[in-house]
């Protein structure tokens, strides 16, 4: 990981522009801005001050349903040293090309650059993570990395290179500031913030989604990663049985007691409620989803899927297309 000058000790000021895209998260907003908040209630001092901007500077539609104030437009983030882009779902309707031609242009007045979510596709696009490590919210690591080639994208919660950091989700965002406050002001202070939050501070190498439950049998919770590594190659549930040292009947027992499911059926809805988010937040043809999630066809991938969600693929895309027709 490699770090530029915004992360050495210092005691003077930090200032961070976040720009928010519409559809957003509450919650990513919260984790970048209330860790730099807590810090400055524990130093006694304004170590680190912040401002929102909006891509045209009227308050931002949340996905919650709340709108977000706003301070102006992104020309407003100039005199920040960090501007962050935080942006959540509907990117071909809220990352115009003005707003991507402006960021592009204003990219170079900051020490730092970054994207939280899908902020980095916002980045991406804009041509600032070219011949950068970044990483992205898990669901969309391999459209990245297919969409830009010129990226070394990797699985990590947050990634810093050089003048940019990328940072995959709400989560990681508080790790992230925990490791900015920790680089700034020691270790002690990053430490108190955390505890605020009754919050555990994750390094940006480790992987996105957590470990799985202690509670679960070591067993069960193997059997879930391989699945959920699997998505687009499915292996049948005898073989998933055998390479965590099982008998197929011990490992549906196992399931059905730990989440009162089968191992078939589990792995079934992984992959199900993986092509669903692809045809809502993506423009992959339905052959391609199908063949992301393990189906042998569009034929067998329509039948799985109106029997779990009462509907067959055609018509949820239509739906999410009305809805979002850009």
């Amino acid at each position: 990981m490699t770090e530029n000058a915004i992360f050495q000790p210092s005691r003077e000021p930090l200032t961070i522009a976040l720009l928010v895209l519409p559809q957003a998260s509450i919650l990513e907003v919260a984790s970048a801005l209330d860790p730099l908040r807590n810090a400055n209630r524990q130093l006694g001092s304004e170590a680190y001050r912040w401002r929102v901007v909006s891509p045209d500077g009227a308050p931002v539609p949340l996905t919650c349903g709340i709108e977000l104030p706003s301070s102006g437009p992104l020309a407003h983030a100039s005199g920040a040293d960090a501007l962050i882009v935080i942006a959540g779902y509907r990117l071909a309707e809220v990352a115009t090309r003005p707003l991507i031609r402006d960021l592009r242009r204003i990219a170079p007045r900051f020490q730092l650059v970054g994207g939280i979510d899908a902020g980095p596709w916002v980045l991406a696009r804009a041509g600032l993570l070219d011949s950068h490590r970044a990483t992205v919210h898990w669901e969309d690591l391999e459209d990245l990395a297919a969409a830009h080639p010129h990226i070394d994208v990797v699985p990590d919660r947050f990634v810093i290179d050089r003048n940019r950091v990328t940072i995959s989700g709400a989560a990681p965002a508080q790790d992230f500031m925990l490791h900015l406050i920790r680089s700034r002001h020691g270790a002690a202070l990053a430490r108190q913030v955390a505890a605020s939050f009754l919050a555990t501070h994750r390094p940006g190498h480790e992987p996105q989604i957590a470990p799985q439950d202690p509670a679960l049998d070591p067993r069960v919770a193997a059997a879930l990663a391989r699945m959920e590594a699997r998505i687009d190659a499915p292996e049948p549930a005898a073989a998933t049985a055998r390479a965590v040292g099982l008998s197929p009947r011990r490992l549906e027992a196992l399931f059905r007691q730990a989440l009162d499911t089968t191992p078939a059926a589990h792995a079934l809805d992984l992959r199900l409620q993986a092509a669903r988010r692809m045809l809502t937040d993506t423009r992959h043809p339905i052959a391609e989803v199908a063949l992301r999630t393990g189906f042998s066809g569009p034929a067998t991938f329509s039948r799985a899927f109106r029997a779990r969600f009462g509907q067959p693929p055609v018509s949820l895309r239509r739906q999410a297309r009305a809805l979002h027709p850009t």
